[in-house]
């Protein structure tokens, strides 16, 4: 898998995976989990990105941290399937809310390049209650099982307010000085939303340029040569999709628009 130290494309397309099974009464049907999950990855490498990341994100209500053997193992043979997708050259994995030690192990097992954790250091007030980070473990469970797995963390991610007093700039530095992680992702305050791009400025401003940063959330047509103009790579999902709708499939059309937005930068 190539290095996203080294990025040959601007954009990593989120495989935002239908409900893994256990979520919904029933539970989840993986036959359309692997199709809707192929089908958009299809759509992603025929508008021009071929680094994907796959992420339970239609399991909520979120667990806080551990987010349990069936989705970890539905989790796995979506990605599995997703690499051996034509075109498909690196991989990422998301486990909801915020679980690294189980995207860790599905990263080991299928061959992913890379891991996003939202709370990696520090603590978060989310939906799911104070979540704080366990960069140690994190860390050590890397060393074990996968050291060639990137950590890309998120600072003051969304859907989550940070502790009282904790500054922008202290945290990102934390977590690529004392937590070790390999890349920062700012975010907007929720799916869909935008960070200020002054907020991206602020980062790199704080760990330097020889930490990648990417942008979590909101990338689109309007914002391309603002956000990036800070950061290394974005994240894109919603912009992605038909419509702009997050519910709605990936659309091949409008990932050569975004693609050839981030170009031009």
């Amino acid at each position: 898998m190539p290095s996203l130290l080294e990025p040959k494309e601007r954009l990593i397309g989120v495989l935002h995976l239908l409900p893994t099974p256990g979520v919904l009464a029933g539970g989840g049907a993986m036959e359309a989990l692997l199709a809707h999950a192929i089908q958009d990855a299809e759509a992603y490498v025929a508008g021009g990105i071929s680094t994907l990341v796959v992420e339970n994100y239609h399991d909520a209500p979120f667990f806080k941290d551990n987010a349990g053997p069936s989705t970890h193992a539905a989790m796995t043979v979506a990605a599995s399937r997703v690499l051996a997708v034509p075109g498909v050259e690196g991989l990422g994995i998301n486990v909801l809310r915020n679980d690294a030690e189980g995207a860790l192990g599905i990263a080991a097992a299928v061959g992913a390049s890379f891991v996003r954790v939202n709370v990696h250091t520090g603590s978060m007030y989310t939906d799911q209650g104070l979540i704080e980070g366990q960069a140690a473990r994190t860390i050590r469970t890397r060393a074990g099982l996968c050291p060639a797995v990137q950590i890309f963390a998120d600072v003051h991610v969304k859907h989550a307010t940070p502790v009282a007093g904790e500054v922008l700039e202290d945290a990102a530095r934390d977590a690529v000085h004392r937590g070790r992680a390999d890349g920062l992702i700012v975010s907007g305050v929720a799916t869909g939303a935008a960070p200020d791009p002054e907020r991206v400025e602020r980062v790199r401003r704080a760990v330097g340029s020889d930490v990648p940063i990417l942008i979590g959330s909101g990338f689109s047509l309007g914002n391309a040569a603002s956000l990036l103009a800070h950061a290394d790579r974005a994240i894109v999902g919603t912009a992605a999709k038909e419509g702009g709708d997050v519910l709605a499939p990936v659309c091949a059309e409008r990932v050569r628009e975004l693609v050839a937005a981030a170009r031009q930068v």
